[in-house]
């Protein structure tokens, strides 16, 4: 499967303002857009819960088109759950491909965040890497991998390389969507 993750990220590697990580009204119209073209009309999204939490509230489900949320308790969400539409799980990101490609999905888009992030970049799944990079420092908040929290047992090294395919500039302001290939 064709694993594209998705990301905004600041100068300095910051992907929200904080530690709020519901707050992205830092970013430009030009991403906003970029994003909300990818969510309305892709076919599979996967995120974290702590991705979904803020952002549920304005999720739209459409026929065909499945979001899975990645949590340590999947039963938590249970009244939420829309067959075909959103689900929850707590599978690896290895088996939660496998049996999304057994349904058929050849590709997907991954959309955060950091803790889900760092889990398929270790185990290999994430084929492209979508950034969006707007030019601000914003000093303090989350990171495109890992955990915000200090002594997190995400804090272990990821290696990825990657190989630019395309950059395009969304403004004039030198916001930046760059398309890159990851080299397993």
């Amino acid at each position: 499967m064709e694993l594209i993750l998705v990301m905004v990220t600041s100068l300095d590697g910051r992907t929200t303002r904080g530690t709020e990580s519901d707050n992205h009204t830092w970013t430009s119209p030009e991403d906003q857009k970029h994003f909300m073209d990818i969510i309305e009309n892709a076919k599979l999204i996967i995120m974290g819960n702590r991705t979904y939490e803020p952002a549920k509230e304005n999720m739209k489900h459409r026929e065909g088109r499945l979001r899975v949320i990645i949590t340590r308790t999947p039963e938590k969400y249970d009244n939420e759950k829309i067959s075909g539409q959103l689900e929850f799980t707590n599978e690896s990101p290895t088996d939660l491909i496998k049996r999304l490609e057994s349904q058929g999905f050849n590709e997907g888009y991954l959309v955060g965040g950091a803790n889900t992030n760092t889990e398929f970049f270790k185990q290999k799944l994430v084929t492209e890497f979508w950034q969006t990079l707007e030019p601000k420092i914003l000093g303090t908040g989350n990171g495109i991998v890992g955990d915000a929290s200090a002594g997190s047992a995400q804090d272990e090294e990821i290696n990825v390389s990657l190989e630019l395919k395309t950059c395009e500039k969304l403004n004039d302001k030198g916001t930046l969507l760059l398309k890159y290939k990851v080299l397993q």
